[in-house]
């Protein structure tokens, strides 16, 4: 593509160099840079991409997107932006051929639920003949074409290029989690969404946006900008759950027609006569376009949640009430979240991605409806994160499970003993006792324990459990690697679980 019609797209403040010459790639990794390349010099909050304009150059890069001309290496050809990321996911979408233009898009935002809601969105639009691309924190895949996930919603030229492989390979729909950063730093700015759909907003990431006003100002801009009516897409909708404080005012300031949900009278999508067990939620919806029975596997109030999102989804995309509610009858199987360890030592193990206090304890509440025997919990925080939720999830952990064992999660550069003495603070403020581990469960009384190694946590807890218990893993969910300093190291949750209770002695 020609940099003159990029400029276009871009809307630059100033340039310099010969705007004719042809492009045959974008980038923001100066690493990654080949032959042809425009180079997005992107300000990052450790790393400023105008010190890798010259080793971009070096590789092949024939013009650079830039805030600061100055930094401009003489005789290279540059655009100059406001916002460098703005400028490439705009330049991103324009490249690819705005592969979002002509199919269905759906974009999830909102704390907890995300992963799960687009999984149903997957089956419901599958029902309906138009098989989607899922794109969020566990994978971005299509039929047989898995990408692995770095981040929950990918850089704007990584998302545009994967939007537009598998719309090619025959998507004709996409559905993805749309990360607060990603809202943040402009990354889905490109995509032109049909509906936008709100979970929740609770505490997270307050590392990176301080506080939860800038947390809900990010959220917000998928609703009060992203989803303004244009020629392309002129109808659009945005699908809020009005029982969260957030989804009310986010309700009142949307751009697009608003599609409620939620368990409240007002909601235009919710449900009625609702039953939890064991094998999964049953009930009846009661939607815009009329009011029918649904079932599905899926366990717990949170997840109805979910369900109502994709259901209120659906209905905006025009997918026949039938269709949406024979989707959810289906098996949907969602990595990580409430996901079985079988086993044949009658003990309930169950790996989950809970890793906000929020999300925790929709986990545990669920998990307590039915409880048989005890339930055993094992929980840590991530290093280099928001440490205010850590003493928070560690009350809701003492509050609602018989046994607590608190151990490492990614500790990242955190020293990871100093990271678990925040959360055992939580704990005994709920008032539990501190038992050695290997005092654990023998007391006969509630308590909790510490254990540094996450795989010597997850042995004591199946060691220490009976023929009825549960034993809840959370936090890392479908991850399959666990961070130690800066080094990625391969632990899955599933598999240690599984080989402690193949382990016999």
């Amino acid at each position: 593509m020609r940099l003159d019609e990029l400029a276009r797209v871009i809307g630059p403040s100033a340039t310099d160099g010969d705007l004719t010459r042809e492009i045959e790639g974008l980038c923001y990794d100066s690493r990654q840079v080949g032959s042809g390349g425009l180079f997005f010099a992107l300000r990052g909050v450790a790393i400023d991409g105008h010190d890798f304009i010259g080793a971009a150059r070096e590789r092949g890069a024939v013009a650079v997107v830039l805030e600061d001309p100055k930094r401009a290496p003489a005789g290279m050809t540059w655009l100059q932006v406001d916002d460098a990321r703005l400028a490439m996911s705009r330049a991103a979408a324009a490249f690819y051929g705005n592969p979002t233009d002509g199919i269905p898009v759906v974009g999830i935002t909102g704390t907890n639920g995300k992963t799960t809601t687009t999984y149903l969105m997957e089956a419901i639009m599958g029902r309906a003949g138009m098989p989607a691309a899922v794109l969020g924190t566990v994978s971005y895949r299509f039929g047989s074409r898995v990408i692995p996930a770095p981040h929950t919603t990918p850089e704007s030229v990584d998302l545009q290029r994967i939007i537009r492989e598998f719309a090619d390979l025959g998507a004709r729909g996409v559905v993805m989690e749309v990360s607060s950063h990603a809202l943040e730093q402009h990354r889905v700015d490109g995509c032109r969404f049909d509906v936008g759909v709100f979970s929740n907003l609770t505490r997270d990431h307050l590392d990176y946006h301080l506080d939860m006003e800038s947390y809900f100002a990010s959220k917000a801009r998928l609703f009060t900008e992203l989803l303004a009516a244009d020629a392309v897409k002129p109808r659009r909708a945005a699908v809020i759950n009005i029982d969260d404080p957030y989804g009310v005012r986010l309700a009142a300031s949307a751009v697009a027609p608003v599609i409620s949900y939620g368990l409240s009278a007002a909601a235009a999508v919710r449900a009625v006569d609702v039953g939890f067990t064991v094998d999964g939620i049953a009930g009846t919806l009661v939607t815009p376009e009329g009011t029918q029975p649904f079932r599905s596997q899926l366990l717990g109030r949170f997840n109805l949640y979910n369900i109502l999102a994709a259901v209120a989804a659906g209905v905006a995309l025009d997918i026949p009430l039938a269709d949406i509610v024979a989707a959810l009858g289906g098996s949907v199987s969602v990595p990580g979240r409430l996901e079985r360890v079988e086993n044949d030592r009658k003990v309930t193990v169950l790996v989950d991605y809970a890793h906000t206090g929020d999300a925790l304890e929709n986990v545990l509440a669920t998990v307590s409806e039915f409880a048989r025997g005890r339930i055993i919990t094992v929980f840590g925080c991530g290093g280099d994160r928001d440490r205010g939720k850590r003493p928070v999830m560690g009350e809701i952990a003492g509050r609602y499970s018989d046994l607590t064992i608190v151990t490492s999660d990614n500790p990242r550069t955190e020293e990871p003993g100093a990271i678990i003495a925040e959360v055992l603070a939580g704990l005994r403020g709920a008032g539990v006792r501190e038992f050695a581990p290997e005092e654990l469960g023998t007391a006969g009384e509630k308590g909790f324990t510490s254990l540094v190694s996450r795989r010597d946590a997850i042995r004591l807890a199946i060691r220490a459990a009976r023929p009825g218990d549960i034993v809840l893993l959370a936090g890392k969910g479908h991850e399959d690697y666990q961070i130690i300093g800066t080094v990625k190291h391969h632990f899955d949750d599933r598999e240690e679980a599984a080989a402690a209770l193949g382990d016999r002695e």
